[in-house]
């Protein structure tokens, strides 16, 4: 039996993971819960009361349980609530994902798995600071001169990043690491070089000591963090990577140690033909320095795994030209206020968003929609930050500005998505929590079979040195980071192509959708109605457009927008409406200049029962069956005429479609026109299935509809009304062109807003999952042949074992591997 629960008092996947581990400890019980929406699914053997769930979920926290009522999510439109993502901007966070989005203030070890917390980007530009290239006493915020000697202020270097300062710090404790690791090495190996030279110096009883010297500064200040994070790991037992470290290399150091101290303890077996045992200092700094290693290399990656972020950070500018009084001023971005006029010269980075009060140009916006060519702009036109201006000059309005700007809101995006999980990693999270325990186990077996079976008279030296193989190989770090990278990286790329990716479940899942719908108005079509004719049975057309004129200057529907535009351009006024009212997917009705006036679909003269003639009728077939959009115009209850509005399929539309399509995904289109508008344009794009005369709820039921027969639903939309549907399919699309409620219900946004960003979500979606299997196919693969390598089953045949250095060695570059696989997706051509 399987039932579903909302849960609240979820905030992170921390607590996700929580709630999940909870539910799951109770006896016959096998539970999975989400975050967006929060709902736990779970399939118990036998009926098991509410009640009894809730004891165990306050017991691990504050959080309730009940039994799931589709309509607490399935808002209508207008009561859709938009919940804004925590910022995480500035804080720490763990690169493998452990505590999925919990961010700490300082810089530290993740408590989970001890890798070193990296820090999220800070999401907004870097204020500029102005000094004076002789006096650099003299710092200002904006630009200027020198109040000593009166030269122009020049910017200031930026201080390095926090990602610097912690490779930085890595580079600084691998040198040392080498410094004393590469004599302890060579000492360890004179007896390689022929009449070994550094026996005619000292005896290697001597030689012994100078290698522990040598060791110390390696153990105790490069790679202590190390054994720091392996106590953690066991007092706190979340067994890790560092585990594995701090066993392996502290077991042969502490040996070597006592050995060198007291070597009468130790058996014949443990000693060469001169009766000295045998040291492992040059395994135990080989080991540490290798680790150093491949940390330093991980470090190096994590930047440019978060390079996507940083290239948009940098395409907002510092500076802008503030147009007040007749003059023109340079001002900092940040000084920026709502209304200011500001002026973009040739070749610059429009500095926010607004639009064009006076001039033209042509704007590159590349960079924001991952279209090459540029876009002419004129008066009255919106340009968004980030964006650059081509060969003229023009003055704009600020209208959006800091965290408000599109920019900024991609970037939090970004950020967001990609520390968020896939619902794959939990294949990952799962092996990992047996693995060490499983490891541990495994180099203990492996150290009594070659003590028991090994070739004497070095039984236990062979015992020895391959459990510490063991425990150093079998590092789980490549298993962690298989997933996270290639998130990290394909969000990115999304991005930078103008496909805004909202979480790692949505990302993974649109490989998965079988099934597209899609709106007609704004999505298919170019969503720029203008209005055709107006026509008037009594040839009074502009008493009739005055009329539906003023009824729509209160509505913001961009049919309401066109005609209103309409009627501006034939200097027609405005008057006052009174009783205002839209009915949602009908029209709009009112009332003018004491009349009842009603402008809408068919439905909506139904619903005032207004007559229609049979001229008026067969007239609107006429115009539907050529693709036009018509709505009907009644005055007290008699239709009296029409508007007919046409908007242009967008030119991508059909390319999409068809690749969609050739893909196998059925694209069905949904409507709230009428039947013969919607038959026009399916058929101009070829799509087999449509419905017309749609209301938000037809919509709704349609993807229920399709879910209930197993089918995996995007939804692709752009206005109000398709927020509910955007909300449940399986994966929300919506247009960057439409409205803030229908993003923020949506999964995914196309930021250019044509059905061809659909096409690029799902051969992102597809790389990544391609990339993130080879991850995890070859973290698997590593393990599973390294461990017995490692515990010496070619032994017996070919005589090969793995010096601990060289699992070492496999072992760091494994992980170095993962990333570097994952960076491949930067060159993905979408």
């Amino acid at each position: 039996m399987t039932y579903k629960y909302t849960i609240t008092g979820m905030f992170c996947d921390g607590c996700r993971t929580k709630v999940e581990k909870a539910l799951n400890a109770m006896e016959g019980i096998e539970a999975t819960v989400t975050l967006e929406p929060a709902i736990a699914t779970i399939t118990m053997q036998k009926p098991i009361q509410t009640t009894q769930f809730q004891e165990i979920l306050s017991e691990a926290g504050k959080y309730s349980i009940k039994v799931f009522n589709p309509n607490d999510l399935k808002l209508p439109a207008e009561e859709v609530v938009i919940e804004h993502p925590k910022n995480t901007a500035g804080k720490y966070y763990c690169p493998m994902f452990c505590e999925g989005d919990k961010v700490y203030d300082d810089a530290g070890d993740c408590p989970v798995c001890g890798m070193d917390l990296v820090k999220s980007p800070d999401l907004t530009t870097v204020k500029m600071q102005y000094t004076c290239p002789m006096h650099p006493e003299i710092v200002q915020d904006g630009p200027g001169s020198c109040s000593i000697c009166g030269m122009d202020l020049v910017p200031m270097e930026p201080t390095d990043s926090e990602e610097n300062k912690a490779y930085n710090d890595l580079m600084k404790k691998m040198k040392i690491a080498l410094l004393f690791t590469v004599p302890i090495f060579i000492i360890a190996m004179s007896d390689m070089i022929p009449n070994n030279p550094l026996m005619q110096i000292m005896d290697m009883e001597y030689w012994n000591w100078v290698q522990l010297a040598l060791s110390l500064p390696v153990v105790f200040y490069a790679a202590w963090m190390f054994f720091i994070r392996a106590w953690k790991s066991v007092v706190t037992w979340n067994l890790n990577m560092f585990t594995l470290i701090g066993i392996g290399s502290g077991v042969a150091f502490l040996f070597s140690v006592f050995a060198l101290f007291f070597p009468d303890v130790f058996p014949a077996e443990f000693k060469s033909e001169e009766g000295s045992v045998h040291l492992y200092f040059e395994a135990t700094t080989v080991i540490l320095t290798l680790v150093l290693l491949g940390q330093l290399l991980e470090a190096r990656a994590h930047s440019q795994t978060s390079g996507a972020i940083k290239e948009l950070l940098k395409l907002a500018p510092t500076e802008a030209t503030l147009v007040a009084g007749g003059e023109d001023k340079v001002i900092a971005i940040h000084d920026i206020k709502k209304g200011d006029l500001l002026r973009v010269k040739p070749g610059e980075k429009i500095p926010v968003d607004g639009k064009i009060t006076d001039g033209e140009s042509t704007i590159d916006e590349s960079m924001i929609s991952g279209e090459p060519i540029p876009v002419d702009k004129k008066v009255d036109d919106a340009v968004v930050a980030g964006t650059i201006n081509g060969n003229k000059s023009f003055v704009m309005v600020a209208e959006k500005i800091g965290s408000e700007t599109l920019l900024s809101q991609i970037v939090q995006m970004v950020n967001n998505a990609s520390r968020s999980r896939a619902p794959i990693q939990k294949l990952a999270d799962r092996i990992s929590k047996y693995f060490v325990p499983i490891v541990v186990v495994v180099s203990i077996i492996t150290f009594f079979v070659w003590a028991k079976f090994g070739p004497e008279p070095n039984a236990l030296i062979y015992g020895f040195i391959n459990a510490v193989a063991v425990l150093i190989i079998a590092c789980p770090c490549a298993l962690g980071l298989a997933t996270p990278m290639s998130v990290m990286v394909g969000v990115g790329k999304g991005a930078q192509s103008g496909v805004l990716i909202k979480n790692a479940e949505a990302l993974e899942n649109m490989n998965k959708v079988n099934v597209l719908i899609t709106d007609k108005t704004g999505t298919i079509t170019e969503g720029k109605p203008s209005v055709e004719k107006v026509f008037s049975t009594t040839n009074q057309e502009n008493d009739l457009l005055q009329n539906i004129a003023s009824l729509n200057q209160y509505s913001e529907h961009p049919l309401a927008q066109a005609v209103v535009n309409f009627a501006k351009a034939k200097e027609v006024s405005l008057i006052e409406v009174k009783d205002f009212e839209s009915i949602s997917g009908k029209g709009v009705i009112g009332t003018v200049a004491n009349k009842k006036v009603a402008l809408g679909n068919k439905s909506l003269m139904e619903q005032v029962g207004a007559t229609i003639s049979s001229e008026i009728e067969s007239r609107i077939i006429v115009e539907q069956k050529l693709g036009k959009t018509v709505s009907y115009i009644s005055v007290d209850k008699l239709v009296l005429g029409y508007v007919s509005i046409t908007d242009a399929i967008k030119t991508t539309s059909v390319a999409a479609v068809k690749e969609l399509m050739r893909q196998g995904v059925e694209v069905i289109m949904l409507t709230g026109d009428n039947k013969n508008t919607a038959k026009s344009v399916a058929d101009e794009l070829q799509l087999t299935s449509f419905i017309a005369g749609c209301l938000p709820e037809d919509k709704l039921n349609e993807i229920k509809r399709l879910q209930a027969e197993g089918k995996i639903v995007a939804m692709a939309g752009d206005g109000i009304n398709d927020a509910p549907a955007l909300a449940q399919a399986d994966i929300g699309i919506a247009m960057g062109t439409g409205t803030d409620v229908a993003i923020e219900s949506a999964k995914i946004t196309l930021v250019k807003g044509d059905l061809l960003g659909i096409v690029k979500a799902k051969k992102l979606s597809h790389a990544v999952m391609k990339n993130i299997n080879q991850n995890l196919f070859f973290a698997f693969f590593y393990n599973a042949l390294g461990i017995p390598i490692a515990a010496g089953v070619l032994y017996p045949v070919f005589g090969v074992l793995l010096s601990p250095m060289i699992a070492a060695l496999a072992m760091s570059f494994s992980s170095v591997s993962v990333i570097g696989n994952a960076l491949r997706l930067r060159g993905l051509k979408l």
